[in-house]
Protein backbone atom coordinates (compact mmCIF):
# COMPACT_ATOMS: atom_id res chain seq x y z
CA UNK A 1 0.00 0.00 0.00
CA UNK A 2 3.04 2.29 -0.15
CA UNK A 3 1.93 3.50 -3.60
CA UNK A 4 -1.52 4.59 -2.41
CA UNK A 5 -0.47 6.05 0.95
CA UNK A 6 2.13 8.26 -0.72
CA UNK A 7 -0.35 9.80 -3.16
CA UNK A 8 -1.87 13.30 -2.72
CA UNK A 9 -5.39 13.63 -1.39
CA UNK A 10 -6.83 14.80 -4.71
CA UNK A 11 -5.64 11.60 -6.38
CA UNK A 12 -7.22 9.44 -3.68
CA UNK A 13 -10.40 11.50 -3.98
CA UNK A 14 -10.53 10.80 -7.72
CA UNK A 15 -10.16 7.07 -7.03
CA UNK A 16 -13.05 7.22 -4.56
CA UNK A 17 -15.24 9.06 -7.08
CA UNK A 18 -14.42 6.62 -9.88
CA UNK A 19 -15.07 3.61 -7.66
CA UNK A 20 -18.41 5.10 -6.60
CA UNK A 21 -19.44 5.75 -10.20
CA UNK A 22 -18.54 2.20 -11.19
CA UNK A 23 -20.59 0.89 -8.28
CA UNK A 24 -23.56 2.97 -9.36
CA UNK A 25 -23.34 1.49 -12.85
CA UNK A 26 -23.54 -2.05 -11.42
CA UNK A 27 -27.29 -2.26 -10.75
CA UNK A 28 -28.08 -0.91 -14.23
CA UNK A 29 -25.81 -3.48 -15.89
CA UNK A 30 -27.26 -6.36 -13.87
CA UNK A 31 -30.83 -5.20 -14.53
CA UNK A 32 -30.12 -5.22 -18.25
CA UNK A 33 -29.39 -8.95 -18.23
CA UNK A 34 -31.53 -10.12 -15.30
CA UNK A 35 -35.19 -9.18 -15.12
CA UNK A 36 -36.78 -7.37 -12.19
CA UNK A 37 -39.05 -10.32 -11.35
CA UNK A 38 -36.13 -12.73 -11.00
CA UNK A 39 -34.22 -10.30 -8.79
CA UNK A 40 -37.23 -9.40 -6.65
CA UNK A 41 -37.90 -13.04 -5.71
CA UNK A 42 -34.60 -13.11 -3.78
CA UNK A 43 -35.02 -9.81 -1.96
CA UNK A 44 -36.15 -11.26 1.36
CA UNK A 45 -33.45 -13.93 1.62
CA UNK A 46 -30.77 -11.66 0.18
CA UNK A 47 -31.74 -8.96 2.68
CA UNK A 48 -30.84 -11.15 5.67
CA UNK A 49 -27.57 -12.24 4.08
CA UNK A 50 -26.68 -8.67 3.17
CA UNK A 51 -27.37 -7.53 6.73
CA UNK A 52 -24.96 -10.15 8.08
CA UNK A 53 -22.30 -9.31 5.51
CA UNK A 54 -22.72 -5.59 6.10
CA UNK A 55 -22.40 -5.87 9.87
CA UNK A 56 -19.26 -8.02 9.65
CA UNK A 57 -17.62 -5.63 7.22
CA UNK A 58 -18.69 -2.54 9.17
CA UNK A 59 -17.18 -3.93 12.38
CA UNK A 60 -13.88 -4.71 10.63
CA UNK A 61 -13.74 -1.33 8.92
CA UNK A 62 -14.55 0.57 12.10
CA UNK A 63 -11.91 -1.37 14.03
CA UNK A 64 -9.24 -0.58 11.41
CA UNK A 65 -10.14 3.12 11.39
CA UNK A 66 -9.80 3.28 15.17
CA UNK A 67 -6.44 1.47 15.08
CA UNK A 68 -4.86 3.67 12.40
CA UNK A 69 -6.21 6.84 14.03
CA UNK A 70 -4.72 5.83 17.38
CA UNK A 71 -1.40 5.02 15.71
CA UNK A 72 -1.41 8.40 13.98
CA UNK A 73 -1.94 10.12 17.32
CA UNK A 74 0.79 7.97 18.88
CA UNK A 75 3.18 9.08 16.13
CA UNK A 76 2.41 12.73 16.86
CA UNK A 77 2.96 12.13 20.58
CA UNK A 78 6.26 10.33 19.90
CA UNK A 79 7.60 13.30 17.93
CA UNK A 80 6.46 15.73 20.63
CA UNK A 81 8.07 13.56 23.31
CA UNK A 82 11.32 13.37 21.33
CA UNK A 83 11.40 17.15 20.92
CA UNK A 84 10.62 17.67 24.61
CA UNK A 85 13.43 15.36 25.68
CA UNK A 86 15.86 17.13 23.33
CA UNK A 87 14.93 20.54 24.79
CA UNK A 88 15.37 19.23 28.32
CA UNK A 89 18.80 17.77 27.52
CA UNK A 90 19.91 21.06 25.99
CA UNK A 91 18.96 22.99 29.10
CA UNK A 92 20.51 20.45 31.44
CA UNK A 93 23.75 20.69 29.47
CA UNK A 94 23.92 24.37 30.46
CA UNK A 95 24.63 23.17 33.99
CA UNK A 96 27.71 21.24 32.90
CA UNK A 97 29.34 24.11 31.07
CA UNK A 98 32.82 24.20 29.58
CA UNK A 99 33.90 22.11 26.63
CA UNK A 100 31.77 19.05 27.57
CA UNK A 101 28.62 21.15 27.75
CA UNK A 102 29.40 22.90 24.47
CA UNK A 103 30.09 19.53 22.80
CA UNK A 104 26.76 18.20 24.06
CA UNK A 105 24.97 21.27 22.71
CA UNK A 106 26.60 20.80 19.32
CA UNK A 107 25.85 17.08 19.08
CA UNK A 108 22.24 17.65 20.11
CA UNK A 109 21.78 20.35 17.46
CA UNK A 110 23.32 18.04 14.87
CA UNK A 111 20.96 15.24 15.87
CA UNK A 112 17.87 17.44 15.54
CA UNK A 113 19.01 18.79 12.17
CA UNK A 114 19.75 15.32 10.79
CA UNK A 115 16.45 13.95 12.09
CA UNK A 116 14.59 16.67 10.21
CA UNK A 117 16.68 16.53 7.03
CA UNK A 118 17.18 12.76 6.69
CA UNK A 119 14.99 10.77 9.08
CA UNK A 120 11.73 12.19 7.74
CA UNK A 121 12.44 11.62 4.01
CA UNK A 122 13.63 8.09 4.84
CA UNK A 123 10.51 7.31 6.88
CA UNK A 124 8.33 8.59 4.04
CA UNK A 125 9.90 5.91 1.85
CA UNK A 126 9.59 3.25 4.55
CA UNK A 127 13.35 3.19 5.20
CA UNK A 128 15.73 3.96 8.07
CA UNK A 129 18.33 6.72 8.02
CA UNK A 130 21.89 5.57 8.87
CA UNK A 131 22.86 9.22 9.42
CA UNK A 132 20.22 9.48 12.15
CA UNK A 133 21.67 6.43 13.91
CA UNK A 134 25.18 7.89 13.75
CA UNK A 135 23.97 11.23 15.10
CA UNK A 136 22.34 9.46 18.04
CA UNK A 137 25.52 7.47 18.69
CA UNK A 138 27.53 10.69 18.69
CA UNK A 139 25.08 12.21 21.15
CA UNK A 140 25.50 9.27 23.52
CA UNK A 141 29.28 9.52 23.17
CA UNK A 142 29.18 13.20 24.13
CA UNK A 143 27.12 12.48 27.26
CA UNK A 144 29.31 9.55 28.33
CA UNK A 145 32.45 11.63 27.78
CA UNK A 146 31.41 14.00 30.57
CA UNK A 147 33.57 13.56 33.68
CA UNK A 148 31.49 14.87 36.63
CA UNK A 149 33.54 17.10 38.90
CA UNK A 150 31.09 16.97 41.80
CA UNK A 151 27.80 15.44 42.90
CA UNK A 152 25.84 18.17 41.17
CA UNK A 153 27.35 17.39 37.77
CA UNK A 154 26.93 13.67 38.42
CA UNK A 155 23.24 14.26 39.04
CA UNK A 156 22.97 16.31 35.87
CA UNK A 157 24.63 13.57 33.84
CA UNK A 158 22.25 10.98 35.28
CA UNK A 159 19.22 13.05 34.35
CA UNK A 160 20.63 13.76 30.88
CA UNK A 161 21.06 10.02 30.31
CA UNK A 162 17.47 9.47 31.44
CA UNK A 163 16.17 12.09 29.01
CA UNK A 164 18.37 10.62 26.31
CA UNK A 165 16.70 7.28 26.92
CA UNK A 166 13.31 8.96 26.50
CA UNK A 167 14.48 10.54 23.24
CA UNK A 168 15.81 7.21 21.97
CA UNK A 169 12.57 5.40 22.77
CA UNK A 170 10.49 8.11 21.09
CA UNK A 171 12.66 7.92 17.98
CA UNK A 172 12.38 4.13 17.91
CA UNK A 173 8.60 4.41 18.22
CA UNK A 174 8.28 6.75 15.25
CA UNK A 175 10.59 4.57 13.15
CA UNK A 176 8.43 1.53 13.88
CA UNK A 177 5.17 3.36 13.21
CA UNK A 178 6.47 4.76 9.91
CA UNK A 179 5.82 1.42 8.19
CA UNK A 180 2.08 1.55 8.89
CA UNK A 181 -0.34 -0.26 11.18
CA UNK A 182 -2.41 -2.35 8.74
CA UNK A 183 -0.91 -5.72 7.65
CA UNK A 184 -1.19 -6.84 4.02
CA UNK A 185 -3.73 -9.53 4.84
CA UNK A 186 -6.04 -6.93 6.39
CA UNK A 187 -5.72 -4.75 3.28
CA UNK A 188 -6.80 -7.74 1.20
CA UNK A 189 -9.86 -8.32 3.40
CA UNK A 190 -10.73 -4.60 3.46
CA UNK A 191 -10.73 -4.15 -0.31
CA UNK A 192 -12.21 -7.57 -0.97
CA UNK A 193 -14.94 -6.96 1.59
CA UNK A 194 -15.72 -3.58 0.01
CA UNK A 195 -16.19 -5.19 -3.40
CA UNK A 196 -18.38 -7.96 -1.96
CA UNK A 197 -20.51 -5.59 0.10
CA UNK A 198 -21.10 -3.13 -2.73
CA UNK A 199 -21.50 -5.89 -5.32
CA UNK A 200 -24.17 -7.59 -3.20
CA UNK A 201 -26.46 -4.60 -3.74
CA UNK A 202 -26.47 -5.19 -7.53
CA UNK A 203 -28.69 -8.24 -7.12
CA UNK A 204 -31.59 -6.67 -5.26
CA UNK A 205 -34.74 -6.03 -7.27
CA UNK A 206 -36.11 -2.58 -6.47
CA UNK A 207 -38.90 -1.39 -8.77
CA UNK A 208 -37.37 2.05 -8.95
CA UNK A 209 -33.99 1.44 -10.59
CA UNK A 210 -32.87 5.04 -10.07
CA UNK A 211 -33.49 4.73 -6.33
CA UNK A 212 -31.49 1.50 -6.22
CA UNK A 213 -28.63 3.13 -8.11
CA UNK A 214 -28.69 6.09 -5.71
CA UNK A 215 -28.68 3.83 -2.64
CA UNK A 216 -25.80 1.78 -4.06
CA UNK A 217 -23.90 5.00 -4.75
CA UNK A 218 -24.39 6.28 -1.20
CA UNK A 219 -23.26 2.96 0.27
CA UNK A 220 -20.24 2.81 -2.03
CA UNK A 221 -19.29 6.43 -1.31
CA UNK A 222 -19.40 5.78 2.43
CA UNK A 223 -17.33 2.59 2.23
CA UNK A 224 -14.74 3.96 -0.19
CA UNK A 225 -14.47 7.25 1.72
CA UNK A 226 -13.73 5.35 4.91
CA UNK A 227 -11.12 3.29 3.09
CA UNK A 228 -9.74 6.61 1.83
CA UNK A 229 -9.25 7.71 5.46
CA UNK A 230 -7.50 4.45 6.35
CA UNK A 231 -5.16 4.71 3.36
CA UNK A 232 -4.41 8.39 4.02
CA UNK A 233 -3.32 7.99 7.65
CA UNK A 234 -2.06 4.40 7.82
CA UNK A 235 1.55 5.52 7.32
CA UNK A 236 1.78 8.60 9.57
CA UNK A 237 4.95 10.00 8.03
CA UNK A 238 4.00 9.68 4.34
CA UNK A 239 1.43 11.18 2.02
CA UNK A 240 -0.51 14.41 2.30
CA UNK A 241 -1.83 13.73 5.82
CA UNK A 242 1.29 13.11 7.86
CA UNK A 243 3.15 13.95 11.03
CA UNK A 244 5.67 16.69 10.32
CA UNK A 245 8.95 17.40 12.16
CA UNK A 246 7.67 20.81 13.26
CA UNK A 247 8.18 20.01 16.95
CA UNK A 248 11.86 19.27 16.34
CA UNK A 249 12.15 22.31 14.08
CA UNK A 250 10.89 24.58 16.85
CA UNK A 251 13.35 23.04 19.30
CA UNK A 252 16.24 23.43 16.84
CA UNK A 253 15.29 27.08 16.35
CA UNK A 254 15.39 27.54 20.13
CA UNK A 255 18.84 25.98 20.20
CA UNK A 256 20.06 28.53 17.65
CA UNK A 257 18.63 31.42 19.65
CA UNK A 258 20.22 30.11 22.86
CA UNK A 259 23.73 30.12 21.39
CA UNK A 260 25.82 33.06 22.57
Amino acid sequence: MIFLTSQPLWFLGILVALATLLAMAGPAVVRRYVGLNRLATNNEVAGFKFATLGVLYAVLLAFVVIVVWEKFNDAENAVAQEAGAAATIYRLADGIGGAPGAALHGRLSDYAAIAIAQDWPAMEQGRLSPAGNRALDNLYAAVLAVQPGDRREAGLQTEILHQLGVLTQARRDRLVMASGAVPDVIWFVLFGGALLTVGFTFFFGARNLRAQIAMTGMLAAMIFSTLFVVVAIDRPFAGSVKVTPDALSYVLADFSKAKP
